[in-house]
């Protein structure tokens, strides 16, 4: 019995911990303070580090936001002393493996914050050098990312190759470099015309440097920019003639991020933009849904546009870029589907957060479609009237459909996927114990998440959750196919 309890404790331990991982980022929320989020976090983290090691180590396969992985990082470097040679070197892999997949402003981070700490030992040093030894292209690397790289460098003694330790520590002991960028680079401190052949993000440090005009440098600098930077530039630069995104910037983004753009656009451009918005946002879920499209059956799905989907000045509209992603994503891998909104709205393209949350009243709507699979999408905080979601969902499990027994035809998978950590229950705040939650950052996890909310409902325990890492954990390391 204790061991079972025991079990009981560690599986819920785990989820919480993978569910603040997926969507806390320390950054502040509608209803909490950045300082209580990373206090809840850091709190988190040293816990499942003290209790659960190995597990802590293996939720680097899962989906989790990268602000999470790199603690996770840097938290395993820093405490590697802890553990026996076997461990440490399957946590080598997943640290190595999930560095590669990180952004590598990021991945420099962690190298400076393990400097920070003084974590300097062989492995350390090991994982630096092969990690920035396999970068495609590290002269602009050394250029983009200069303070950060000759930190990297100084603290893993690096054998720096060609002209990159004099482009780091002595750029101005060279006359001219061999190679283009360091040069681009040199000359950009002289002539202004050098400036325009720089990335972006280094161009815009020169331009400031020379006063050049923004709208000047804007114009100048658009065929250097990224998709990300001409669409975060958009709106901004406007007035701008020359810095538009086309619609193979649109189709090419992930998921999410487009719906962000999108909630970024006013209500009459995106109006004015209908068609195309709709159809890149289409295009964007059928590749996230892939060989899945359609195989979901019937789908109904409670999206949350309340007020409190604006998010924070931090996370602008997340909580509803999530849910309107979720909503494309579904539509792409559902055979029927019927979305609801919170707010009654019918036109998602024109959402925006307002009112109050009654989900309640939009899961009753939802259960009368009949759906196969019913979705909510939400911060989980029910105020219209308080408290009725859960009384609605305890209703249908524990007498419309206790223990899942209705006939196949007529069972209904409902899984709460959650976008909003809260800090004070150190978790996602859950509708109901009869229903499953999961956290969710992205949309584009949404497939994953679902799968992995089954454990929350408790008919699944410890030894299958292990199963399951260890089954991420090989696909995430390629030991399997």
């Amino acid at each position: 019995m204790t061991e079972t309890f025991a079990e009981l404790i560690a599986c819920e331990d785990v989820l919480m911990f993978a569910n603040a991982a997926i969507t806390s980022t320390g950054q502040r929320e509608f209803h909490h303070h950045s300082g209580d989020q990373r206090l809840s976090l850091e709190f988190l983290h040293e816990y499942m580090l003290a209790n659960y090691r190995e597990m802590y180590a293996a939720v680097l396969a899962l989906d989790i936001n990268d602000h999470n992985a790199a603690l996770i990082i840097v938290n395993l470097l820093v405490r590697a002393g802890d553990v026996g040679v076997d461990q440490r070197k399957a946590e080598g892999r997943l640290i190595a493996r999930r560095l590669e997949s990180m952004p590598q402003q990021r991945v420099y981070r962690v190298f400076r914050e393990l400097r920070r700490r003084g974590v300097n030992n062989r492995r350390t040093r090991a994982i630096v050098r092969d990690w920035m030894a396999a970068r495609r292209d590290p002269a602009f690397d050394s250029v983009k990312y200069r303070s950060l790289v000759k930190v990297a460098a100084r603290h893993a003694h690096l054998r720096l190759r060609g002209e990159q330790r004099n482009f780091l520590f002595a750029p101005f002991s060279v006359k001219a470099f061999k190679t283009p960028i360091f040069e681009q680079w040199r000359r950009a401190h002289y002539t202004q015309a050098a400036i325009y052949e720089l990335p972006y993000t280094v161009a815009e440090g020169f331009a400031a440097l020379h006063k050049i005009p923004r709208e000047t440098f804007l114009e100048r600098i658009e065929p250097r920019m990224t998709r990300l930077e001409r669409l975060r530039l958009q709106t901004s630069a406007a007035k701008v003639e020359g810095v538009r995104a086309d619609l193979r910037d649109l189709w090419g983004m992930p998921l999410t991020r487009l719906a962000s753009y999108v909630l970024s656009l006013t209500l009459d451009e995106r109006a004015a933009r209908r068609a195309e918005l709709t159809e890149a946002l289409r295009t964007a879920a059928r590749r996230v849904a892939g060989a899945a499209r359609g195989s979901w059956g019937r789908v109904t799905a409670v999206l949350d546009d309340s007020y409190s989907a604006l998010g924070s000045g931090q996370k602008r509209r997340r909580p509803l870029a999530v849910a309107l992603a979720s909503h494309y994503l579904l539509e792409a891998l559902a055979k029927e589907y019927t979305p609801l909104w919170t707010s009654g709205r019918t036109d998602e393209l024109l959402t925006y957060p307002s009112g109050p949350t009654p989900l309640g009243t939009r899961i009753i709507d939802a259960l009368e479609t009949g759906p196969e699979r019913l979705l909510i999408v939400s911060d989980g905080w029910d105020n219209a009237p308080p408290g009725l979601a859960a009384d609605v969902l305890r209703i249908w499990r524990t007498r419309l459909d206790p223990g899942h027994r209705l006939a196949p035809g007529q069972r209904v998978m409902i899984v709460h996927l959650n976008p909003v950590y809260d800090a004070d229950d150190f978790d996602v705040r859950r509708l109901a114990p009869t229903v499953p939650t999961a956290g969710i950052r992205d949309a584009e996890d949404l497939p994953t998440l679902v799968e992995l909310a089954r454990f929350a409902e408790g008919r699944v325990g410890l030894p299958k959750l292990r199963a399951h890492l260890d089954d991420r954990t090989a696909r995430f390391l390629g030991d399997r196919a």
